[in-house]
């Protein structure tokens, strides 16, 4: 477990995440962040978890998230072992909307396939698009971002 110095913050922070009515003055990186950094902290809270992924559903398109923050928050449930199959879905429908991936970068496009793959969400139309992104960054994938990226298109059957 990580060193939290602070785990009352996090605890505060998430009761006052969890009792908004609604997560509309997030930024789609508010989001993205607050997931991320509870994950990385180790700090476990399912509820704040299912508001920020009910949110993110909520929301009509995701156009507005950053190819980063799509990746980290993918990324933050698959880590925590938080399961929210709708949100997977929303993120999958979102990237598969997109006409080319030129704005995601190796790190965008593994930790986004390496978090299907570790929640075990399957989406095959997703790992081929992704798989034709990392083909035409494959100059820019670092080493542990190439294992991941295979080990998740051998984890995923996909």
């Amino acid at each position: 477990k990580a060193e939290v110095f602070h785990v009352a913050l996090f605890e505060k922070v998430a009761a006052s995440v969890i009792a908004l009515d609604h997560l509309d003055s997030f930024t789609p990186q508010g989001l993205s962040n607050t997931v991320w950094a509870f994950t990385t902290a180790e700090v476990s809270d399912p509820r704040l978890y299912e508001k920020v992924a009910d949110a993110i559903v909520a929301r009509g398109h995701l156009e507005d998230f950053k190819p980063q923050a799509v990746s980290n928050t993918v990324w933050a449930f698959a880590n925590a072992e938080v399961s929210h199959p709708r949100l997977f879905e929303k993120v999958a429908d979102h990237i598969m909307t997109l006409d080319h991936l030129g704005s995601f970068n190796s790190q965008d496009i593994t930790n986004t396939v390496w978090a299907y793959a570790t929640a075990e969400v399957s989406h095959p139309y997703l790992f081929e698009k992704m798989a034709n992104a990392a083909i035409e960054k494959q100059d820019e994938l670092n080493s542990k971002e190439i294992a991941n990226l295979l080990w998740a298109h051998a984890n995923a059957g996909q």
